[in-house]
């Protein structure tokens, strides 16, 4: 893979993360009206990630979604999930950072990692070499 190809994919990478923590952090806020913050996260995260797969194949690495590949994004996730959510609970329990801007700071960390685990999940191997030898 070229350096262009890889750098849009990381500028791309980036946009569907921007509307990615929008849809969470919207959500983050709506559920912790009813729930405890944890769960608030939790649930958030879990949607939002929904929508991150859909987004990450057609958009970012422009890939055809499958039932496998969705099965196992969730995998390119766990990094994120584990880092933002004891993120979350140190900023807010040990630091008593405010509950509204902790997951903002807490999902900051996790960017790079994710994206180079959600990159090796997406693509098809095959098809990347097969690009990268043609002439």
């Amino acid at each position: 893979m070229n350096w262009k190809s890889t750098l849009g994919r990381i500028v791309r990478f980036g946009l569907v993360g921007v509307v990615n923590t929008a849809v969470y952090y919207g959500l983050y806020l709506l559920f912790k009206l009813a729930l405890p913050y944890l769960a608030a996260h939790v649930l958030a995260f879990c949607l939002a990630m929904i929508g991150s797969y859909f987004l990450s194949c057609y958009f970012t690495f422009r890939t055809r979604p499958t039932w496998k590949k969705f099965l196992l994004f969730p995998l390119s996730n766990a990094t994120n999930f584990v880092i933002s959510t004891a993120g979350l609970y140190l900023l807010v329990g040990w630091f008593g950072m405010n509950q509204q801007i902790a997951p903002l700071v807490a999902a900051a960390a996790a960017i790079p990692l994710t994206f180079v685990v959600a990159q090796f999940v997406l693509i098809d191997r095959s098809v990347e070499v097969e690009r990268e030898l043609k002439p």
